[in-house]
């Protein structure tokens, strides 16, 4: 809830979505169980990305798009969260 845009109702949604954090091996685990990044499949020479499925939580990613729009407009004071974000939006 430190960042900008995130506030209770955002944090309350992620930790009801994701119930059991200890479920996921890596971090990118989640992005794709949300359905906010494409899952990556690797197997011995094959490396490919999937495609996003958006099969996640619907309500929930719209509350995080809300949030990084809110940081990505909104906020003026510089941050490397901010800068990321710029990045990534560019």
């Amino acid at each position: 809830m430190t960042v900008p845009g995130v506030g209770p109702i955002v944090a309350l949604a992620y930790i009801a979505t994701l119930d059991d954090a200890a479920r996921f091996k890596k971090s990118k685990d989640v992005g794709a169980f949300l359905g906010l990044t494409p899952r990556r499949y690797q197997s011995g020479e094959m490396d490919w990305s999937g495609h996003i499925s958006k099969c996640g939580d619907r309500d929930l990613r719209r509350l995080l798009y809300a949030a990084a729009t809110t940081l990505i407009t909104q906020v003026n004071k510089p941050s490397p969260l901010l800068t990321w974000a710029t990045r990534l939006n560019e």
